[in-house]
């Protein structure tokens, strides 16, 4: 199973410059060992299973409410596929033979 997650998760009780409580979250996310992908807008990651893909999530949750956030604002995609991974480079390697070269 392939399981891709685009996340972005940020508390909206802290102001503006939120980077100090959303690298927290993205070190957590690197460290977990699953593949991902860092965008302005959010985080893509690939796991094995939803369980692995839901735990992300919660440890994230987690991380900004050990940092005194009271209010965390999220969103979550996923797409859920039986069969095979490597879905974060193949969705993309895709387009790229269809129109050459793209900036991700």
């Amino acid at each position: 199973m392939s399981v891709l997650l685009d996340l972005s998760i940020f508390p909206v009780d802290r102001g503006s410059g939120l980077s100090g409580f959303v690298a927290p979250v993205i070190a957590m996310i690197r460290d977990s060992g699953h593949d991902y992908r860092l965008s302005p807008m959010g985080t893509v990651v690939e796991t094995d299973t939803l369980a692995e893909a839901l735990a992300l999530i919660e440890r994230a949750h987690e991380i900004l409410a050990a940092l005194g956030c009271e209010r965390i604002y999220a969103t979550a995609k996923l797409d859920i596929r039986k069969g095979q991974g490597g879905r974060l480079d193949g969705k993309v390697d895709s387009v790229r033979k269809q129109i050459g070269e793209v900036a991700c």
